[in-house]
């Protein structure tokens, strides 16, 4: 016989809520798993410009959003058997380790906001090296080494063209870009003809994704605290218990 009355009824709802945030550990390391290999991602921060890398800024948020969800999981496990065995060790374990997450969870956050505007600052400083590069090999012709130094420009810019479907910095060079491309002088813009500028497809691309883990991380951080209160009023019922 175990604890009894509004304890017994905390017992069900920490585990309930454990279950819900093991749950919650699973879709976000999907969720990470996927931001980390989605081809619009992928296909662009794999790109080098004269042995640059693209910005891997992205890379670090999502890597930490994938090391919390596989954490979430196991100590969702912990928290669920910890509240049906009514072990107080195991709960105290499970207690530390929420502390030590949302402790964590908080300072990525303050990561994340002060960051929020980096990833795409980088990326479309990225395009535009590219993109610079790649609109000179028209009128400045060179020696062979820079023909394929500028071919390999070229891919890269196409890359992002094709992959986001835009073309150029802003609505002028959009323009100009596929000015050029009628008279031969370039192959950049996707054969779409569209006149979406890369900037605001980059802007989107990577805003977008930010705003998805800053909802999961905001959603979790509300079930951990109610996990924090139920397991420490549970702890507390047990070591009271007469039973014990």
């Amino acid at each position: 016989m175990g604890v009894e009355g509004c304890t017994k009824c905390i017992k069900y709802m920490l585990f309930l809520f454990n279950f819900i945030f093991w749950l919650a550990g699973g879709v976000i390391l999907g969720v990470a798993l996927w931001l980390r290999h989605d081809p619009k991602t992928s296909n662009l921060l794999v790109l080098q410009i004269d042995g640059n890398q693209a910005p891997s800024t992205f890379y670090i948020s999502v890597h930490i959003l994938i090391a919390v969800g596989a954490v979430m999981m196991v100590v969702g496990f912990l928290g669920c058997y910890g509240a049906i065995q009514e072990s107080q060790c195991l709960l105290g374990t499970f207690f530390a380790c929420l502390i030590i997450l949302f402790a964590c969870e908080v300072a990525a956050g303050i990561w994340g906001f002060m960051n929020k505007d980096t990833v795409s600052t980088e990326m479309i400083s990225f395009y535009d090296t590219a993109y610079d590069k790649a609109m000179t090999s028209p009128v400045l012709p060179g020696t062979e080494k820079d023909d394929k130094e500028k071919e390999a420009v070229n891919a890269v810019l196409r890359v992002f063209h094709e992959t986001l479907n835009c073309c150029g910095k802003g609505k002028t060079t959009s323009i100009l870009t596929q000015f050029t491309d009628t008279l031969g002088l370039t192959k950049l813009c996707p054969a779409t003809g569209t006149l979406v500028d890369c900037h605001q497809r980059i802007d989107e691309l990577f805003t977008d994704k930010i705003y998805l883990i800053g909802i999961a991380a905001l959603v979790v951080a509300v079930i951990m605290i109610f996990e924090m209160i139920f397991s420490m009023v549970l702890c507390c019922g047990i070591r009271n218990s007469p039973v014990y």
